[in-house]
């Protein structure tokens, strides 16, 4: 084909063509993938429009060879004409956009090379750390608009590649081998599509998400290896050599993608490897011609064998199932293992679908989850603490949009004055955390009573309308201080009632486990009266604790054990009744001494001051009585002998008188008397007998 600027100007026509397709299948991806929060869509969406340079670039490049051409043709027609003389000394001045095609083959498309590689390769890494992500996620992947990501990606992929293919055959002509690289982005975005339409198939009709786990991984990573490919390109590029006159190719053309957008060399260069490898002909071959003769028999026979293989269905151990004939349930309830049934469509399976809602970074994050085995928690009551809020105080908030409950206030706090029979409009404010953990037992009835997305709605709202009929029978004393556990007993007891009656009483197909009444606390503004109501309470209880401690202790000192403390004050109090009542003295005195016979067998204080007392009284009364006995004698004594008894006596108070005293025995005559005082030890006891003696 000849190289004149009709054939350059079609090449850019079919550029601006490619263009336009590639970025209607972008924009349709980006859409998609925004409404249905698909990442495999939205890392196809980029792919496209990093596509949408290539397109660009052979644009450009085709344009400027249609300028070049156009340039050439007038300074041919100068040169042919009888004024072209004056153009000839200055023709290579004139020859503006050969220069400007020198310059864009030069320099614009290794940049423009390298800024499409650098794009593939970064936004590949990027996107490959969100679908790690996904890959490693427990939850199940999610489809929510499948059908139209069935229908985007075969739309997709029936574009690209049909305009690939009319695009790969423009390229055998030499003079358009550039829109190779325009091919090759072509048959990638038709790649893509389809993936993403069989992805989305496979998860629709075999509800397994193999496929729109690993996407997210397998489009990043395909992007990252065409990148390096470009870069690959690029360098090779730089030392190849080249002829004169000689287009070399773009390293933004993918020879990968190329071949794929030409399978026809595929297949001849598969022939000629097979014929070189045997040695043979094999094409020419008995058997590939018979081969050629039953593929149409033989691909009916695989379609049919993987059509009957769908009648076998794996349910893994954390699920259960039921199978559907006809839309009909024919099996209920399916265990765990390899089951058999009408191949599809005929027999579907259903596995219930659990839908988890958690925050990631503000927003909503809603995870899919193909089980019906294991505890599952409904928060009926107010919302969780958050976990990373610390110490849960009354006075702080620890959990976002608090839901409060009506109670019936204290009986204590009714106010004074208000006339018997008439209502006292007064409610309290509580928040209470109520978990509710449940099993699933019916599956049928577990998967008819709602639609997944809506099922822990119902059960949440169901359960708040139960929580908040029960509440209101109570008092905010009764929450806040008496026994939950009971209190939550009856609770599970009415929700079990209420689910019981969903479904048009066939149930919700749970068993409640457990219901928590937890978390129990006023609004953040009234929680310091609450505190200082218990703080006074705690007072109250610590006085009469302490009062307790107090008689306990005085109890056990006195008496021994507080037991028979509590028994002698029992038998006083009958004293005191008994002697109220007349009682005779006898009876009162033998009472009495009963009385002091258990404090002296007690063992405490009062029993040893009775026994102490005892003692005295008797050392007392035996002295008395050895003192009148010593009178009695003295008086016999006297009796018998006067002047003797009163001598002795006489003579005894001389000794006590005279005791420690210098005595000196002097004659009658002596009229003065020398003593030496200092001598104390000289003198002689004249009333000891033992004095003196040896």
């Amino acid at each position: 084909m000849k190289a004149d600027y009709l054939t350059f100007r079609r090449g850019t026509s079919v550029s601006i063509l490619g263009f336009a397709i590639q970025l209607v299948l972008a924009l349709a991806f980006l859409i998609y993938a925004q409404y249905s929060r698909d990442h495999a869509a939205f890392t196809t969406a980029l792919y496209l429009g990093l596509g949408l340079l290539v397109w660009f670039t052979l644009a450009v490049m085709f344009d400027l060879h249609r300028r070049e051409r156009l340039e050439a043709l007038e300074i041919e027609s100068f040169g042919t004409s009888d004024t072209g003389s004056a153009f000839k000394t200055g023709e290579d001045e004139i020859r503006e956009a050969a220069r400007r095609l020198a310059a864009m083959q030069r320099f614009f498309v290794p940049s423009m090379s390298l800024l499409i590689a650098g794009g593939l390769i970064g936004v590949g890494w990027w996107r490959l750390g969100g679908g790690r992500a996904i890959v490693h996620q427990e939850a199940a992947v999610d489809a929510q608009l499948p059908g139209w990501g069935i229908a985007i990606g075969i739309g997709a992929a029936f574009v690209g590649f049909v305009f690939a293919r009319f695009v790969a055959g423009m390229a055998k002509q030499k003079v358009w081998a550039s829109l190779r690289a325009g091919a090759a982005y072509a048959v990638g975005a038709a790649l893509f599509g389809l993936s993403l339409a069989v992805a989305h198939f496979i998860h629709y009709a075999g509800k397994e998400d193999v496929a729109l786990r690993y996407l997210p991984v397998v489009f990043p990573i395909a992007m990252i290896v065409f990148g390096c490919e470009v870069i690959v390109n690029f360098a090779l590029d730089i030392y190849r050599p080249r002829r004169p006159g000689e287009d070399h190719r773009a390293a933004l053309d993918s020879r990968v993608l190329g071949f794929l957008a030409a399978p026809d060399k595929i297949a001849e260069s598969l022939g000629e490897a097979i014929n070189y490898q045997f040695g043979i002909d094999v094409t020419g071959s008995w058997f590939y011609k018979l081969l050629s003769r039953s593929l149409a028999t033989l691909s009916m026979l695989a379609v049919t064998i993987a059509w009957l293989l769908t009648g076998l269905v794996v349910i893994e151990p954390h699920q259960r199932a039921m199978i559907l004939t006809w839309g009909t349930v024919t099996r209920a309830d399916v265990g765990p293992g390899l089951h058999v049934k009408w191949p599809w469509p005929i027999s579907t399976v259903e596995i219930p679908e659990q839908v988890e809602t958690t925050v990631v970074d503000g927003k909503p994050v809603h995870w899919r989850l193909r089980t019906v085995e294991g505890v599952r928690v409904l928060h009926i009551g107010t919302n969780p603490p958050d976990e990373d809020k610390g110490p849960i105080l009354w006075t702080k908030q620890h959990a976002l949009n608090e839901q409060f409950l009506i109670v019936q206030p204290s009986q204590d706090s009714a106010p004074a004055g208000v006339p018997a029979g008439e209502e006292v409009r007064e409610v309290a404010l509580v928040a209470i955390e109520v978990p509710v953990h449940y099993v699933v037992k019916d599956v049928r009835a577990f998967d008819e009573v709602a639609s997944p997305e809506v099922r822990d709605q119902l059960f949440t709202s169901l359960g708040r309308r139960v929580v908040m009929r029960f509440a209101s029978r109570l008092t905010v004393d009764q929450v806040l201080t008496t026994d939950r556990s009971s209190l939550a007993e009856q609770l599970r007891s009415d929700l079990a009632r209420e689910f019981a009656g969903l479904n048009n009483g066939k149930g919700a197909g749970i068993e409640i486990l457990f219901v928590g009444i937890e978390g129990v606390h006023p609004p953040m503004k009234v929680a310091p009266q609450f505190e200082q109501v218990i703080g006074d309470r705690q007072k109250r209880d610590m006085a009469i604790e302490d009062a307790q401690l107090y008689k306990i202790e005085r109890l056990t000192k006195a008496a021994g054990t507080v037991e028979r403390a509590e028994r002698i004050a029992g038998k006083l109090d009958e004293l005191d009744a008994k002697m109220r009542g007349g009682a005779g003295e006898a009876e009162i005195a033998a009472f009495r001494l009963e009385i002091q016979h258990d404090l002296e067998e007690a063992g405490g204080e009062m029993g040893a001051l009775l026994i102490e007392a005892s003692a005295r009284r008797w050392t007392r009364h035996m002295g008395e009585r050895g003192r009148a006995a010593l009178h009695q004698g003295q008086v016999a004594s006297y009796t018998a002998a006067p002047e003797l008894y009163r001598a002795k006596k006489y003579f005894e108070a001389l000794a006590e008188v005279m005791t420690g005293a210098r005595v000196f025995i002097v004659p009658e005559q002596t009229s003065m008397v020398r003593l030496e005082l200092q001598d104390q030890g000289a003198g002689a006891d004249v009333f000891n007998p033992e004095a003196g003696g040896p």
